[in-house]
């Protein structure tokens, strides 16, 4: 018992960071799953090909899921961030292909 400390326990500072990264996850997350629709409708010019960017979304939701445990994890990498902006990106870029 000589070894307890009187030490108060400071707690741990967070700050804004892991609070913009779960927001971008979201955007992010969200606006993937419609952009996918939306190249889905663009490629086949139907409510099918919407309907394939439904089914497509819901897979790809459920792999993220089961990659991080959550779908939206509080100690999120900032590497997964980064990879999910640039697949938004890649699928905003077809979108546009597909428009013009």
């Amino acid at each position: 018992m000589s070894d307890v400390s009187t030490q108060s326990v400071q707690p741990a500072k967070t700050g804004a960071g892991p609070d913009l990264k779960t927001f971008g996850t979201a955007a992010l997350l969200t606006f993937g799953a419609g952009t996918l629709c939306f190249v889905g409708w663009g490629l086949l010019s139907s409510g099918f090909g919407f309907f394939l960017g439904i089914v497509a979304a819901g897979a790809g939701l459920w792999w993220w899921k089961t990659i991080h445990g959550s779908m939206i994890p509080r100690g999120l990498p900032a590497k997964s961030v980064v990879i999910l902006a640039v697949v938004n990106v890649v699928l905003f870029g077809i979108l546009l292909l597909l428009a013009l």
